[in-house]
Formats: C-alpha cells, sequence, structure tokens
C-alpha cells in the first residue's frame, strides 16, 4: 500500500514527536478505509440505450459513446426511429409530418458520401418555425472518426430553425453550423458562434446518403 510505505519512511524521524499508540491507530483507520474503498461497489455506466431497431448509421460502440453525452433527463430513455431516408424518402416534409405530434427531444444521424458520419442533438421536436427554437442542451457532434461533441457556447440562441426549404442548426455571421435543404440530400456545415464547431463533414457542402431522426422519449 503506498500509503503506508510512505508512513514507513517517515517513522523513524516522528519517533520522538509522536505519543506512543497513535501512530499504529492511525494505521489501522488507514486499512480500515482501504478495505471500505476496495468494498464499495464502481460508479455505475449509464444504462445502454435501448433502440426500437437497428440504426444504419452508427453501430453500437457509436451510440454508447454519443449517449454518454447526452442531457440526464434522457438517460435510460428508448430511441425510437420517428424517419429515416430509406424508409421515408429524401423529403424535408416527410421528416415534419413524422415529427408531428411528438415532443421528445430529436437525435439527428447522418451519413454523407463520403461515409462521414455527424449530427446533432435537439432538445425539443423538429418542426415548421418562424424562429430558432430549442435550449442550451442541444448539441452539434461528429465521428472524425473519433467522437467530436460541440456544445452550446452561450453567445447566442440560434439552436434550431425550421423552414419549408431547409433545416438550421446553429448559427451566426451568416453561416450555420448544420444546414440541410429541402430535399434531405444536399447540405452544408460551417463554424459557427452558437456552438464553435469545426465543419461536421469533410467538406463544407456534403450530399446525404443516409438521415435518421430518433425521438428519445
Amino acid at each position: 500500500m503506498k500509503g503506508l510505505g510512505w508512513r514507513y519512511t517517515r517513522l523513524p524521524c516522528q519517533v520522538e514527536d509522536t505519543p506512543s499508540g497513535e501512530d499504529g491507530e492511525e494505521e489501522e483507520e488507514e486499512e480500515e478505509e482501504e478495505e471500505e474503498a476496495a468494498q464499495a461497489p464502481a460508479p455505475e455506466e449509464p444504462a445502454e440505450p435501448q433502440l426500437t431497431e437497428a440504426s444504419q448509421v452508427l453501430g453500437a460502440s457509436e451510440i454508447r459513446q454519443l449517449s454518454l453525452h447526452l442531457p440526464p433527463r434522457v438517460t435510460g430513455q428508448p430511441w425510437s426511429l420517428a424517419f429515416c431516408t430509406s424508409r421515408d424518402g429524401f423529403s424535408l416534409r416527410s421528416l415534419y409530418r413524422q415529427m408531428e405530434g411528438r415532443r421528445g427531444p430529436v437525435l439527428l444521424l447522418l451519413r454523407d458520401q463520403d461515409g462521414q458520419v455527424f449530427g446533432a442533438f435537439s432538445s425539443a421536436a423538429i418542426r415548421l418555425s418562424k424562429g430558432f427554437y430549442g435550449t442550451g442542451e442541444t448539441f452539434l457532434f461528429s465521428f472524425s472518426p473519433q467522437l467530436k461533441v460541440f456544445k452550446w457556447t452561450g453567445s447566442n440562441s440560434f439552436f434550431v430553425k425550421g423552414d419549408v426549404d431547409s433545416l438550421m442548426m446553429g448559427s451566426g455571421s451568416g453561416q450555420f453550423g448544420l444546414w440541410l435543404d429541402g430535399d434531405l440530400y444536399h447540405g452544408g456545415s460551417h463554424p459557427c458562434a452558437t456552438f464553435n464547431n469545426e465543419v461536421l463533414a469533410r467538406q463544407e457542402q456534403f450530399c446525404i446518403k443516409e438521415l435518421e431522426a430518433w425521438v428519445l422519449s
């Protein structure tokens, strides 16, 4: 035990200053504390999310990594696949329709033409809106190939905005952290003040090969 070894090296210099019996009692207390620490259960990792069906974008390891960055309020909540391009087609309007009546937060997962995987967590359901909505729980992320998460900087509140022809997440100086067009085929990513993010894809402009929207509630 490192702590006891350190005490033994100092003990010869402290014999005259240490009342008889106290040092032994301290050693016994240290041993008891170490035994209690050894018996204490290890901190539990967050429960692995349960998906209603398999994701075509993220693997099990990536899902576990990403789940560690989700807000505590959604920890343990099932992931329900509300929309995916392989099943519902490439249409932003279809995405909005699939989101109608849903209130839970949403995880957008994308894979582009280069095989790059990235996306965003929205604190509220994706919907048409006249202005930006959402909270500071919203964030962007990218597996490049290691997971990078870009949280809210607090500089503005431009979290999510849904137009008929585009979906935007994060903004600043006319640039969007993540932007998707009405066909859910073309998109863009630029550094923005909301999240101080890097370009999520390998290029600022990209083509979407697969997109999934998971409701976490």
